[in-house]
């Protein structure tokens, strides 16, 4: 496939172990570093495959979690003599997480007294009547990684038989974007898991998640959860008064094997 993406826009390395720690429930302060780590280079590779562009930071945490299971999995040299308490190759790796959680966290609370700020002001609604294109309820922010679970889950859904279909329909980026843009139009929200299951095959599914990842990329759409790790729902960003429809795409890129 020839549609690359970068992901300065993303998540680094640090929010995908987090995603990880949280999404199984792992304690923090005794991370099951060969389990975590396997885990990390599956969504490497699934990055990878999507053509996304992987920023060096990730390879550099891929390179750090491999040597700390290297050092864990190593029996201690008895030619050395032991201290009375071995430093966990761990360490260093958990401080990292506990600061960087804590500047996310301080950086939200800002984000929230930040949009405190703007509800405070009141806004002239054209037509009281019309649906706000972005919902009232309390929902997360859908990570990357969310995103990849959902697109993961949907690949393993599509029935074997498709995988050796002759597949006749061309599916492009650009195409998909502007379906899923269309279907905002009628409909408030959609249903990340909706849209997949609608897909015919593979390369379908494929289009329909890189489409998503654009519109992201360029302000478009937002996605968001009800509950963490729930289902993701799409909705068209209201903030965002460019349309992508009146946009020229330079390009078409296609989704192959």
């Amino acid at each position: 496939m020839s549609y690359k993406l970068k992901l300065d826009i993303f998540e680094g390395p640090l929010d995908l172990l987090l995603y990880l720690i949280k999404k199984d429930e792992i304690n923090i302060y005794d991370i099951p570093i060969a389990k975590v780590t396997e885990q990390y280079l599956q969504y490497l590779e699934l990055m990878k495959l999507l053509d996304l562009e992987i920023v060096g930071e990730f390879l550099v945490m891929a390179a750090t979690l491999m040597q700390i299971k290297s050092k864990m999995l190593l029996p201690p040299d008895p030619s050395e003599v032991q201290e009375e308490e071995e430093i966990d190759p761990r360490e260093d790796l958990v401080k990292r997480l506990l600061e960087y959680q804590k500047f996310k966290a301080v950086a939200q609370e800002l984000r929230n007294k930040e949009m405190f700020r703007q509800d405070g002001f009141t806004r002239i609604v054209a037509n009281p009547q019309q649906k706000p294109e972005t919902p009232d309820e309390v929902y997360f922010e859908a990570s990357l990684f969310d995103l990849i679970s959902a697109f993961t889950k949907a690949l393993k859904e599509v029935p074997k038989e498709l995988f050796y279909e002759v597949i006749k329909d061309e599916f492009t980026v650009e195409s998909k974007i502007h379906d899923i843009l269309h279907q905002l139009l009628v409909f408030p929200e959609l249903k990340l898991s909706a849209l997949f299951e609608s897909c015919k095959n593979k390369l379908e599914i494929v289009a329909a998640f890189l489409a998503i990842l654009e519109l992201i990329r360029i302000k478009e759409i937002i996605i968001l959860q009800k509950n963490i790790f729930g289902e993701i729902e799409i909705f068209r960003n209201k903030e965002n008064i460019s349309p992508y429809a009146k946009r020229t795409p330079k390009t078409h890129h296609h989704t192959g094997d």
